[in-house]
Formats: structure tokens, sequence, C-alpha cells
């Protein structure tokens, strides 16, 4: 059996000196070591692969040594050091909480809490993925980790500190964790590289040391994959791209100068080309993104080289290709990509969500939003740029003089225009009392039809009932009233202030229902609890009037048996029935007591 150990675990540091990219971190560790000020429970955050456990570690071994150096560092000459070197310290206790992650595992660690260390001075114990214990687990560790005994320290590690309950991290001392810078990963393997006697380019170890995207853990992993594919060889840049599967930036920019040319036949090219040489397509879509992303930077940023991890031949082609680009342009290009890239993780025709976002970079006019129809605006202007630049002036079209000669400059029949106009200009019909509550009744769904911007001051809050906009019928019952109220500011007013806001909602009323109404906008600051009354009047007399129309009804259809009887019958306005015309409307037995209304 062969002895190999991979890098991430040969190369592992031993002591705070070691780790890289966390100097704050350490120092601070160090520091409370050498003050003999340390906290009964630590919380380590942080992203993969970046020293959370191993800080952990060091931290159990340092403070169990008999004899620290000057710098606060563990000796590793001592037997306590010795025996945690060797993995067979008892002061260390470490558990996996994504494994061990129930009531009975905690109890258990509770009942070796109570017994105290045989060698050392502190009992240490490391919950890694602290954030997989269950609600019942947090629970029962809730107390012990609050006054836990004073031989007794935990140290929790986690990369999903929001999972975290607020009663357990509230009791913890929190350390957070940062991404290793690239140049810092880049250093550590070029050393690694060089202790065991492997040739790489100082290129390719960039590559990898990007790849690991601030994780040495991950970068260690690459590197051994490449070393192991290239065995005997000198480790180049295109031997990395070729093991991880990778595209380079010189792919990117031609896939770019494609697009930038609408060459849709030769992006299709490039995407082929990438298929073939067995490319993983979603690495591509999302280290594309992160290649516009970064052309984004230099056209916005002065100081873009502390923003960008690339090398400085990279970072020069980045500034060229910038130059002849527009910022609406790159944003578009980015959210386009972005939408593949989560749409691709999920499907199982990735090469056609690829082929389809190079398309739509290539064609803009096949997309309807904002950024797209700018960019078509501004590939016109260019057109006419260019053909004023090649001093081809654009004319307006003179009206022709004589009514029955066409304009001059165009073959538009006048009478066709005249009947577009015509069919533009026709009235909808006034829409009846039943039409406006019908609008009032689905107000919710007339809502989702509006702006955008039109929307926003409409919602405002949906947890909050108060501040929903109600669609009614003024007391005429002949025409719709929005009713805003206001809650903390002024906005929802200054908006429909302006009449072609109005008007744009009011169109879309007009085009729910498909008839003409009178529609006005009231902004107040009334109470919840006067809306909802205003609103509750509003159904009220609603229910109201359809009761007196059951009734005439009923009146009419007794005046079919005896003509005498509706002779009896003499209309009340409605507005004096009142609400004894819903009452007699709602008997059981449906009869009509005609006193009521005579």
């Amino acid at each position: 059996m062969s002895d190999y150990v991979v890098s991430a675990i040969k190369y592992r540091p031993q002591c705070f000196d070691d780790v890289v990219g966390q100097k704050a971190l350490t120092t601070t560790l160090i520091g409370a070591i050498r003050s003999g000020k340390l906290a009964h429970s630590y919380l380590f955050c942080g992203p993969r692969g970046v020293g959370k456990t191993t800080c952990a570690r060091i931290f159990a071994k340092t403070i169990n040594c008999e004899h620290l150096d000057s710098n606060g560092e563990a000796c590793n000459t001592c037997d306590s050091c010795i025996s945690f070197n060797e993995g067979r310290s008892l002061n260390v206790h470490e558990i996996d909480a994504a494994s061990n992650n129930s009531v009975d595992n905690i109890r258990n660690l509770i009942d070796q809490v109570q017994i105290p260390p045989q060698m050392g001075r502190y009992k240490v114990f490391i919950i890694d993925e602290v954030h997989m214990l269950s609600p019942g687990a947090f629970n029962a560790l809730l107390k012990t980790l609050e006054e836990p005994p004073s031989y007794v320290i935990f140290i929790l590690a986690t990369t999903e500190s929001h999972k975290i309950p607020i009663t357990i991290s509230s009791r913890c001392q929190k350390y957070d964790f940062r991404r290793i810078p690239v140049d810092v990963i880049a250093d550590r393997l070029a050393d690694l590289m060089d202790r065991e006697g492997l040739e790489a380019d100082r290129k390719a170890i960039d590559y990898v040391a990007k790849s690991g995207d601030g994780s040495m853990r991950d970068a260690l992993s690459i590197l051994d994959q490449c070393v192991a594919f290239n065995l005997g060889q000198k480790l180049t840049y295109d031997k990395v791209l070729e093991t991880i599967g990778a595209v380079d930036i010189d792919t990117f920019a031609r896939l770019l100068e494609c697009v930038l040319r609408e060459d849709v036949e030769g992006a299709i090219d490039v995407v082929d080309e990438i298929v073939w040489q067995g490319r993983e397509l979603g690495r591509f879509v999302s280290e594309f993104t992160w290649f516009l992303r970064n052309i984004l930077v230099v056209k916005l940023s002065q100081t873009e080289g502390d923003r960008l991890d690339m090398t400085k031949e990279n970072l020069e082609r980045i500034r060229g290709i910038a130059v002849g680009m527009d910022e609406s342009t790159v944003i578009r290009y980015i959210n386009v990509f972005s939408d593949a890239s989560a749409s691709i993780k999920y499907s199982t025709q990735k090469r056609i969500v690829l082929e389809m976002a190079v398309i739509k970079l290539c064609r803009p006019q096949m997309e309807t939003d904002v950024t797209s129809i700018v960019e078509r605006v501004r590939f016109l202007e260019e057109k006419l740029d260019a053909l004023q630049a090649n001093g081809i002036q654009m004319q307006p079209v003179k009206q022709s003089s004589s009514a029955g000669e066409k304009p001059a400059g165009t073959d538009v029949d006048p009478d066709a225009i005249r009947a577009f106009q015509e069919r533009l200009s026709k009235e909808l019909p006034q829409a009846e009392y039943e039409d406006l509550q019908r609008a009032a009744d689905n107000w919710n769904e007339i809502l989702g039809k509006l702006s955008s911007p039109a929307r926003r001051y409409l919602e405002r809050n949906d947890d909050d009932p108060g501040s929903r906009a109600k669609l009614i019928l003024a007391d005429d019952r002949k025409k719709l009233v929005l009713m805003i109220p206001l809650t903390d500011d002024e906005l929802p007013k200054l908006y429909f202030e302006k009449a072609e806001n109005v008007a744009h909602v009011k169109s879309v009323i007009e085009e729910y229902l498909g008839k003409s109404v009178e529609f006005e906008i009231v902004c107040t600051r009334n109470s919840h609890k006067d809306n909802t009354k205003l609103e509750q009047e509003n159904i009220l007399e609603h229910k109201a009037d359809m009761a007196h129309q059951v009734i005439l009804r009923h009146i009419a259809h007794i005046y079919a048996a005896d003509g005498n009887a509706a002779g009896r019958y003499v209309p009340k306005p409605r507005n004096q029935i009142g609400n004894r015309t819903l009452a007699a409307a709602g008997r059981a037995d449906n009869s009509c007591d005609l006193s009521l209304f005579c």
C-alpha cells in the first residue's frame, strides 16, 4: 500500500505562523493565549478550506503546551504536544456535527465534559459543521456552553453562520475567517512545488490559485490533480487548462469578439469548439460571467487592480477589450449569462442553454427588457453615426401640398393612415355599475397588469394591510376611486400627481373591462381602521343595491300574476329604504313584504 498523502493533509499547518491569509485572526488568538484571557467558547466562521479547523487544532495544542516559546507558539517537544501531533491526545475531542447531530450525541458529549483532563490544563471540544445540529441538540448544548467547567473550552466551526441560533452565537467569541487572496495561495503553491522538486510555470500556478476561489484546500486538491495528470512533466498553463477542463482568456475574448460583431455563426463555432474539447459547460458559463464582471470593473473603477485577481498580462488584455465596450452593454451580457448560469445547473441540455444565451447576446432585438431596448437604440445610433460619417445625411420627410398626392419619400397610403387613426380613436362603451364593481372586486388582478413603478407605490408593504391601495366605487356609483393610504412618506402622492401616471392606471382598468370608466386617485392619511370602514360601507351599499334589484324582480312577477298587486307598490327612493331592503331580501323563504316600500 502506498504511503502517499495528499498535499492538503501533508502540508497542513502545525503552528499559527504556518497559517496563511489569516494574519489578524491568528495574532488575536496568540495574544489571548499569552495573556491567559481565554474564553470558554469560540465560533469560527468562514468559507470552506480557509483554515477554521486547522486553527482550532493549533489553538487546542497551544493552550496545553507546557513550554510556549517567546512568540506564543507551541514547542512541539513536550509530552502534550507530542501526543497531539501523534493523534493520541485525550484532551482534544473533535466531533463532526454533520453525522453526529442528534440530542443523544450531544448528551454523550456533555457526559465527557464532566471528566477533567488527565494531562494538561484544558479539555477542548471541536464541533465541526456545527450548523448541522438539530434544534433539540442545540437546546441540549445551550446550558453547558454557557457555563462549562473551568477546564473546558468549546470551539464551534461552521461555513454557514446564519444557521446558528442566536442563543448559541451570543455565548461565543466569534471569529470570521476570510477568503485567502490569490497571490497568497499562489506563493504557497509555488513553495510546495519547490519542496516536492517539481517544475511549474508561474502562469500555471496562478491559474490553479485562482481556481481555488479563495480556498487553500481546494487549490491544493487541484494542484495534486494537475501533477498526477502530468506526472514527470513540467506543469504548464495549457496542461492545467486541459486537466481541469477550464477555458482560457483567449477563448473568452474570441467569443466576445463574435458577439460584438453580431456574428452568430462564429459564436456558435466557439461554443462547438468548447464542447468538443470536453469543457464543463456550467463552469464555462460561470467563468465567462466573471470575465464580463472584470471588464465592467475596469470600465468603472480607477483602481481596478485591487479588485481583480489576475496576472498583469491578463489585466492588460482586459483593459484593451474594455475600451471598445459600453457599460450598459456589459451589464446586459452579465444579466443574460447570470440567467443561463441558474438554468444550466438543472438542465439536461446544457449546450442548448449556452447557445441560446450566446444568441441573445448577438441579437438584442430578441429581448424586450429595458437593457436590451437600450442596447438596440445604441446600435441604431451607431449605424446613423456611421452613415453620417460617410456623407449620407438623414432628411426629414416633407408633407405634400397637394391633397391627392402622396407625401414625398414614402409609399404609405394616406387613406390607410386615416383609417388606422379612426380605429384608435374609437370610443369604448361606458362602463355600467356591474362593470365598476367587477373591477373593484378584482383589483389584485388589475394590479398585476400595471407597470413596475406603479405597482411599487401601490403595493408598498404587503405585511401591513393599512398600506395597501384599495379600488372602490364612488358614492354616485358611476366612478371608480383608488384610495392610497400614505404611511411613512409622500412618495405615492408625488408619483400620482403626474397626469400620465394616473392615465396609465385608468387605461389598464379600461383594458381589463373593455369599457370606458371615470377614474380618480385619492391619497389619504386615514388609519387602517378608517379605510376598512370605508370599504365595508361600500360593500354594504353594493349588497343593498343588489337586494333592491331582487325585490323589483319579485314585484314584476307579482304584477304578471295580478296586475292590481303591483298597483299598491309605491317605490321610495333607494336611500330611504336603507338596510330594510337588505333584511327583506335575505329572508329564508324568499318572501317579500311590500309594506316596507309603501
